[in-house]
């Protein structure tokens, strides 16, 4: 029997009233369990870290493409573009139709059903490679001379297991064997006697 002033029953309406906090409680705790996953310290440096890596590639890729590999096409037996160069496979329709002898770039070569192995763009992202590799290798070397903790490692094998480990390692951390040589003069109980003792 519903009340007077009331749409529900009471029963009705701490029902709803209980759902309803339920609800909120719930939204509550997974909008927590979400902010403490995305806002802490080390997931926004690594978020912070990945955007200025892809500005920084950016950079370094328009410095190649666009600043280093012009005047190297120039050079008489490159005649275009790194990126444009490639080898026709198989010609089109039009290859040597009324208007054009042979293509100037892979687009005309892609469109007229050609089949080509564009070697210039793979060279042309080797090369953008090698850039970035050597300037993060100089920004490295740059770092490490300035904060005097280099973050490239040096590795060297272990002399027990031939694992790669750290160079200033004590320790390998594979076979956890001294590397000082001390094992080697450490004896056991299951050593035998010198000769002459009784």
């Amino acid at each position: 029997m519903a009340h007077q002033g009331h749409l529900f029953p009471d029963t009705t309406r701490e029902a709803l009233l209980h759902t309803e906090s339920r609800v909120k409680n719930k939204i509550r705790s997974v909008w927590t369990g979400f902010v403490d996953f995305a806002l802490r310290d080390n997931v926004l440096e690594v978020a912070v870290g990945l955007i200025i890596a892809a500005a920084f590639t950016s950079a370094v890729k328009s410095l190649v493409s666009d600043v280093l590999l012009p005047p190297i096409s120039l050079l008489p037996f490159m005649s275009r573009n790194l990126e444009e160069k490639f080898l026709i496979l198989k010609k089109g329709p039009h290859y040597r139709g009324p208007d054009h002898v042979g293509y100037n770039t892979r687009r005309q070569a892609t469109e007229d059903g050609a089949v080509i192995m564009a070697y210039g763009a793979f060279l042309d992202e080797l090369v953008n490679f090698i850039g970035l590799g050597l300037v993060l290798y100089l920004v490295a070397n740059i770092y490490g001379y300035i904060s005097k903790d280099s973050i490239i490692t040096h590795t060297v094998k272990c002399t027990y297991c031939r694992k790669e480990i750290s160079a200033k390692a004590r320790r390998c951390p594979m076979c956890t064997s001294w590397l000082d040589g001390r094992e080697d003069k450490e004896t056991t109980a299951l050593d035998p006697p010198h000769s002459g003792h009784a």
